[in-house]
C-alpha cells in the first residue's frame, strides 16, 4: 500500500524535457492504485498558514517567466475535489492548524508539471494545500501527520519539491552533476530508505553541503511533509531521477506500508 510520495519537479522545463525522471514517474503512476484524489504540497504556493484549494476546476498557472513559448501552451485540466478538500480542512483543524479555504486557486507548476507525468490523462482529481511560511522541519513533518488521515479516504498525499535546489549553481547545458549535490542526495537516500525519521528531520543541519544544496528550505520541506504523512519510521523506495542542469537532483521517494 502506498502511503505518500515525494517527487522532484526541478525546473519548469521538466515539463518539456523528461530526462530520466519523467519516464520513471510515468511508470510509477501506471503502477499505482487509482486514488480518489491527489493532494499536492508545493513550494510554489506558500501562505502564512495552510490554505486548502477547494477549486472545482483549477486552472493551470504558468508561474514563471523567460522560458520557451511551448511551455506556456501546456495545460493540465484535471478536476478539483472540493469535497475531499473540505475533509482536509477538517483534518488540519483537528490537528490544531488554523486552515482556510481558497475556492479559486489554480494549480502551480510544482503541482501540474510532475502530475503531467504521474497521471498524464489529467483524469485524477487534484487539490493543493499551501506550504505554511515560515515552517521548520518538525512543523513540516507535523503538517504531513495532520494530512495522514486522508489516506483512509483514498487520497494520495504528494510532496513536490526538489532534492537539491540551488539556482545559482544551475548550468543549463552542464554534462556533469556537481559533486556536492550527489553527496547531499546520497545522505538523504540513506536516511529515507532506512526510515530514519530523526536523521531525516536533521538533514538541513547534519547532511553534507546542506546549505549549498538548499540555500532556502522551501523545496526540501515537501519531502518532510510526505514523510510525515507516511508515518513514523516508514521507509521509502528510491526512484533515481538523475541530475538536471548540473545541480538539480530529480529523485523521488515512494513511502509504502512497511507491513505490506
Amino acid at each position: 500500500m502506498i502511503r505518500s510520495l515525494f517527487v522532484s519537479h526541478g525546473a519548469p522545463t521538466f515539463a518539456l524535457e523528461p530526462g530520466l525522471a519523467g519516464p520513471a514517474l510515468t511508470r510509477l503512476g501506471a503502477s499505482l492504485p487509482r486514488p480518489q484524489a491527489v493532494l499536492m504540497v508545493s513550494p510554489h504556493w506558500q501562505a502564512p498558514g495552510p490554505v486548502v484549494m477547494t477549486t472545482p476546476a483549477p486552472a493551470t498557472l504558468h508561474d514563471f517567466g523567460g522560458f520557451p513559448e511551448a511551455l506556456y501552451r501546456l495545460q493540465y485540466p484535471a478536476p478539483g475535489h472540493p469535497g475531499l478538500a473540505r475533509v482536509a480542512l477538517e483534518c488540519l483543524a483537528e490537528a490544531g492548524w488554523a486552515a482556510t479555504a481558497d475556492p479559486q486557486r489554480p494549480l502551480d507548476h510544482g503541482a501540474w508539471v510532475p502530475l503531467g507525468y504521474l497521471f498524464p490523462n489529467a483524469d485524477v482529481p487534484v487539490f493543493q494545500v499551501a506550504l505554511p511560511d515560515p515552517l521548520d522541519a518538525r512543523a513540516a513533518w507535523e503538517l504531513g501527520q495532520a494530512l495522514a488521515p486522508l489516506r483512509e479516504q483514498g487520497v494520495l498525499v504528494v510532496g513536490s519539491g526538489s532534492l537539491t535546489h540551488n539556482l545559482r549553481d544551475v548550468r543549463w547545458h552542464a554534462a556533469e552533476a556537481a559533486g556536492y549535490a550527489g553527496a547531499f542526495a546520497g545522505w538523504v537516500r540513506e536516511a529515507v530508505t532506512a526510515g530514519a525519521s530523526e536523521r531525516l528531520l536533521r538533514t538541513l543541519d547534519d547532511a553534507p553541503h546542506a546549505r549549498r544544496a538548499h540555500p532556502t528550505t522551501e523545496h526540501f520541506l515537501p519531502l518532510l511533509v510526505a514523510a510525515g504523512a507516511a508515518g513514523h519510521a516508514c521507509p521509502a523506495d528510491w526512484i533515481d531521477g538523475g541530475t538536471e542542469h548540473g545541480a538539480l537532483v530529480m529523485d523521488a521517494y515512494v513511502f509504502r506500508d512497511p507491513s505490506a
